[in-house]
């Protein structure tokens, strides 16, 4: 070697260092500025172990190199080696991509055990993989059962999908339902024009706070009034806690001592619902019930929204309006298998649709002066319509980032005179599918959940028109956002007819009353009499 080339080669050897030391200066700043400094902070300890490995093999192959460098060979082999040692991230993210490049997904997030192996199996089938660390992201979709700000940190709109909307709270608790239909129908019907929104004594019973002190005043008042009448039904009430799921913290009040008793509740400060018992509900071969259907919303960039028929749930014991026994009044699945004989009587807890149809069209279809299929037909109707006025009552407060999507369960009483009850809705409904019904409609319903929401999902991303669903089959559409979305655009120059898009595939009350008008009250909706 020449003493010029040598000199040279010196010169460059001592800049190395240097280099390397900017470079990876600037790779770490590229990685905090598009990952965020929590990206570093969670590194594991797996990641560290790789880069003790990937630090102890570097510097083997140094000292390696040096003794060959020393001899005056291969030279070039030293510099080869030295640039992948200048490259070496530090970042998880980078790590992950060099080290474990197996599976490139696309990666779902599933937290909790309720609906998990329905969700497994059908992601599974689809190719994706599940991710466990709520922290990563390069998932595409996070089924989350909590709703705290860390689940949401990650979330980026237009890029990721996310089970419940943040703040859902709005419809699914029973306070935020309460207060959303009461506001909605102080100054909602003002905005909405062209609409028969129902009035809310319609279908919800008569419902006071007991986080409000004029109501509080006001539901003791009442409850004085009441009491000395012969009419049981009138001073029967049911409390429930504004933040109880399964059944959890309800009681009956149905006389002054237990009036008592519920002050002194209230005095501890746990915030309550006090609502009027529906004491003469119709019952299934003498036994209570009531019908749990779904709320989808698929999308809400635009909105898309959806009705499904669920199952209806019985007691197990004989209704008995006086029983103190909670068993012979929830219809929850949580209460009903507290009970002794649940194991043998688990089959007959829970109804499909169609039986539940059947029993109304050979009991009641001829006593009560009832349409064939009312319960497929009118009742569906009618919750939808219930449904449709709910959504509309949150639509404008929901978080309608792209990526948001929600199964909401809709429970629905029906009383002796075949009048339809609101009593709540649920988020993160139940979905374990336990009995031979629940084995039919859970799968088949959260399997067409997820269809239509990637559907919708990449229809979107890709500025596709939205309309008509390849994937929408036993889900009824309840509003459709896409019209909007669809005139905003043009094809060719040429305007989507915006009015024909409404009229296909728009289900709204004052529609329902013209089509009645045209093809009979009994069936102006599409029919559901297939989708179970």
């Amino acid at each position: 070697m020449s003493i010029c080339t040598r000199r040279s080669f010196i010169k460059w050897s001592s800049d190395l260092p240097q280099q390397e030391d900017e470079i990876k200066a600037q790779q770490e700043k590229e990685m905090i500025s598009e990952g965020g400094a929590d990206d570093v902070s969670r590194e594991g300890a797996e990641i560290q172990e790789e880069s003790r490995k990937c630090s102890l093999s570097s510097t083997s192959e140094e000292k390696q190199d040096g003794r060959e460098a020393s001899g005056g060979h291969k030279v070039e082999k030293k510099v080869e080696i030295s640039k992948p040692k200048s490259w070496q991230p530090s970042s998880y993210k980078y790590k992950k991509m060099t080290k474990k490049p197996c599976r490139n997904g696309p990666f779902y997030f599933f937290e909790g055990t309720n609906g998990a192996d329905i969700v497994s199996s059908y992601f599974d089938s689809r190719g994706w993989m599940r991710i466990y660390s709520e922290h990563r992201e390069d998932f595409k979709l996070k089924w989350c059962v909590t709703k705290s700000p860390a689940k949401y940190r990650s979330f980026r709109e237009g890029r990721h999908l996310m089970y419940q909307i943040p703040n859902n709270m709005v419809l699914t608790t029973k306070i935020g339902l309460l207060r959303s239909l009461r506001e909605f129908e102080q100054v909602g019907r003002k905005v909405q024009h062209g609409h028969r929104w129902l009035k809310m004594e319609e279908f919800i019973p008569s419902t006071y706070r007991m986080d409000m002190k004029k109501e509080r005043e006001l539901f003791f008042s009442h409850f004085t009034q009441q009491e000395g009448k012969t009419a049981v039904e009138s001073c029967m009430w049911i409390c429930k806690p504004t933040n109880g799921s399964q059944g959890r913290g309800i009681f009956l009040l149905k006389n002054t001592q237990d009036v008592d008793e519920f002050r002194l509740k209230l005095a501890h400060g746990r915030n309550y619902i006090a609502q009027h018992y529906i004491q003469k509900p119709l019952l299934l071969d003498g036994r209570k019930f009531d019908v749990r259907s779904y709320l989808l919303i698929a999308c809400t960039a635009p909105y898309m929204v959806f009705f499904r028929h669920g199952y209806v749930r019985l007691t197990c014991d004989v209704y008995d309006p006086m029983s103190n026994n909670l068993s012979t009044h929830l219809t929850n699945q949580y209460v009903q298998k507290k009970h002794p004989h649940y194991s043998e009587l688990k089959e007959d807890t829970v109804w499909s649709m169609e039986s539940f149809n059947t029993y109304v069209n050979l009991r009641f279809q001829v006593a009560k002066g009832l349409p064939r299929d009312w319960v497929l037909g009118a009742f569906a109707r009618r919750m939808q319509q219930i449904m449709t006025q709910c959504f509309f009552a949150v639509k404008d407060k929901l978080d309608c980032r792209p990526g948001f999507f929600d199964l909401i369960g809709c429970d629905f009483l029906v009383d002796e005179s075949f009048k339809v009850w609101l009593l709540e809705m649920t988020c993160n409904p139940a979905l374990n599918a336990d009995c031979e019904v629940l084995k039919e409609v859970i799968p088949r319903t959260v399997s067409e959940t997820l269809d239509l929401t990637l559907e919708l999902f990449s229809k979107c991303r890709l500025r596709k028109k939205i309309l008509p669903l390849a994937s929408q089959k036993d889900f009824v559409m309840l509003y459709s956002g896409a019209s909007d979305h669809a005139c905003s655009k043009t094809s060719n120059g040429i305007k989507l007819d915006k009015k024909k898009i409404k009229r296909n595939h728009t289900t709204q009350p004052k529609r329902e009353s013209k089509v009645e008008g045209k093809k009979g009250a009994d069936n102006p909706l599409p029919k559901v009499t297939s989708s179970l």
